[in-house]
């Protein structure tokens, strides 16, 4: 029997979770799994704003992580795809490839948004990607002491960057420039830890405030400009651009629309995982971008094509929230409990203890890359012979 292919696009936390969970489920003379991605090593994306402040991270090759699996991983950047030929089309170096397959995942992410502000691209710094995080490393340790550097940005990435930024390089002038209200997602107990921290490292607050031009040496506001020698842009992800170009279905922001299964709704052999998926979670409420809902839509995705292609009934994924984890330097931390459908309620954990179990849940991250079944014990099921069809039950 011809093996099934399936193509995997994109080795973040989704992709590779999703190709290491398909080979522990599927015996490897049934299926051909193929890993595309551009880099030989898995990035810790959580951790970038640690890399850009000059910390160095784990090697954590694929070549290691994927040994004896049976995932063949193709070094190569995806140029293209073809959903309704069912091909791939990938370029290393000077080659140009086209890869064929039976059954797609699409994990190609996201990176980071400029929304459009003037400026933004020639002269600001981004953290989503390991390119972008080392050139700011670059670019920090350069800098003299008593420099202003702005992070603009009041979610996630933003807190952390700031403070990471502000505990590593006390010497420097760091600002924040928000929106809306610091922290204005989170409890009033996250709130004024947040800003009990930020006090702390002596960072500079802009609240309420819209960054609307970057310049080389500042960035303009409503209010004015800011002074800004290394500007950090932070304001959010931006899918990646090749599903534009195909005629799956997508959302208004260019995500993947999937079902529960995280299978297209457009085409049934391309399944999409993590930011550039638009999944529902609790209460009908679309996940938001961020490894805490990458992780589960991957176990998805995987646990669904192996059952489908299997003939076993496809199990389902709670896809739910549970807590956010702030990082905020090294030292400190907060654990926002959530609802189901991701809303702050009071409870909290901060201080030490919080950056403590920020850690843990980073090492578990990049743990279960490398065990996508957190260490439970799989058979490797047989994938059934396709039935004739009657003509060729006849031939």
């Amino acid at each position: 029997m011809q093996q099934h292919r399936i193509i995997v696009l994109g080795a973040g936390y989704t992709g590779a979770i999703a190709a290491g969970r398909l080979a522990k489920q599927l015996h490897r003379e049934d299926v051909a799994i193929t890993l595309v991605n551009p880099e030989p090593d898995f990035v810790e994306r959580v951790r970038l704003h640690q890399l850009a402040v000059g910390q160095d991270l784990p090697h954590r090759p694929f070549s290691e992580m994927f040994a004896g699996t049976g995932v063949e991983l193709k070094l190569a950047k995806v140029t293209a795809v073809d959903v309704d030929r069912k091909t791939v089309t990938v370029t290393a170096g000077s080659t140009t490839e086209e890869l064929a397959y039976d059954t797609l995942v699409y994990a190609l992410g996201s990176g980071w948004n400029t929304q459009g502000v003037p400026g933004t691209a020639e002269h600001a710094h981004e953290i989503a990607g390991r390119p972008g995080a080392l050139r700011l490393r670059e670019r920090l340790a350069a800098l003299e002491a008593g420099r202003p550097v702005v992070v603009v940005g009041g979610g996630l990435t933003g807190l952390e960057a700031a403070t990471e930024i502000a505990e590593a390089r006390p010497d420097l002038a760091v600002t924040l420039a928000a929106r809306g209200e610091l922290g204005d997602w989170l409890s009033d107990k996250g709130r004024q830890h947040v800003r009990k921290v930020f006090a702390g490292l002596g960072i500079t607050v802009l609240e309420d405030t819209a960054v609307t031009a970057v310049e080389a040496d500042r960035v303009i506001t409503a209010d004015g400009p800011v002074p800004a020698a290394v500007t950090v842009w932070t304001t959010g992800f931006a899918v990646h651009p090749i599903a534009r170009a195909t005629t799956l279905e997508l959302a208004d922001d260019d995500r993947i629309v999937v079902d529960g299964t995280m299978r297209s709704v457009s085409h049934p052999d391309v399944y999409a995982v993590g930011d550039a998926a638009l999944a529902m979670g609790p209460s009908d409420k679309p996940l938001r971008m961020s490894c805490a809902s990458g992780t589960p839509m991957a176990w998805q995705a995987a646990d669904a094509i192996a059952a489908r292609l299997t003939g076993t009934k496809v199990p389902k994924t709670p896809l739910r929230y549970f807590n956010q984890c702030i990082s905020l330097g090294r030292r400190e931390g907060l654990i926002q409990y959530v609802t189901a459908d991701d809303r702050s309620v009071r409870a909290t954990l901060t201080g030490r203890l919080a950056a403590g179990y920020k850690e843990l849940i980073c090492k578990g991250a990049a743990w279960s890359v490398a065990h996508p079944k957190l260490g439970f014990p799989t058979r490797a099921r047989r994938v059934p012979a396709p039935r004739p069809t009657p003509l060729e039950a006849t031939a």
